[in-house]
């Protein structure tokens, strides 16, 4: 999720991420089987799963894991079968809002989905109508503290792998690029020894919405029910928390 007190977001969603990590993970390898049945079991000719992986660490999946669950959905006896879909809407006050889901069961997910709009005041709305709101962005988060490397040499070495800009702020680095460039600038910065608390290709929103209190308590409520759905991946908005 995007805002402009992204720093403290990070850290409030890291502590969320650490209680949840079996829901995350269960989520995570969904990712990896559609990302693997979609073009093949190897990385190396596989930028989405490229993609998933740097996400898997940045998560803290370990590599046993990953390599497990890849293995798993290249086996020829794997039926399961997931497709992508995304949802757009509004929350409080006009707040644009993303949802990337993976589902077996299209009615049911969107039916989930419209239901958490329905009860928080928010309204599900037709395909395209927020998604111009956004820009798609590759997004490393690195902590300042997880390693010794300066500011100057991460630039460095994110300029030289395609990354379009770094932010320091607080305790953190953004670094963001093309999306087509995310997999060469990730694979550079994790063989330099950074380690992540963010790596995906996220929908980046070009302008931000401020929430009166109330609206505050509603908006809220909506991103965490869709979080709590087993569909749902990702979610994006345009709230200024």
């Amino acid at each position: 999720m995007s805002g402009h007190s992204k720093w403290h977001n990070i850290q409030a969603r890291k502590g969320k991420a650490d209680a949840a990590r079996g829901k995350i993970f269960t989520k995570l390898g969904r990712e990896l089987l559609m990302a693997v049945k979609m073009g093949g079991p190897d990385p190396v000719g596989n930028s989405k799963l490229k993609e998933v992986i740097a996400k898997c660490k940045a998560n803290n999946m370990p590599n046993d894991t990953i390599n497990n669950s890849i293995k798993k959905a290249a086996g020829a006896g794997n039926s399961e079968n997931y497709e992508e879909i995304t949802y757009e809407g509004y929350g409080p006050s006009g707040v644009a809002v993303i949802v990337n889901a993976s589902t077996d069961n299209k009615n049911r997910t969107a039916a989930d989905v419209r239901h958490v709009f329905d009860k928080f005041g928010g309204k599900l709305g037709t395909t395209g109508c927020v998604s111009y709101m956004f820009e798609r962005k590759g997004v490393i988060v690195i902590e300042k503290a997880s390693t010794e490397l300066t500011e100057d040499d991460i630039m460095l070495i994110a300029l030289d792998n395609g990354a379009e800009n770094l932010e320091s702020e607080d305790e953190f680095y953004e670094i963001t690029s093309a999306p087509e460039d995310f997999s060469t600038l990730s694979e550079a910065l994790e063989n330099s020894g950074l380690k992540f608390v963010e790596a995906d290709i996220k929908m980046v929103p070009n302008n931000y919405v401020e929430l009166d209190e109330n609206s505050v308590k509603r908006m809220e409520l909506i991103l965490e029910k869709l979080d709590e759905l087993d569909d749902v991946i990702d979610i994006y908005h345009n709230w200024d928390e």
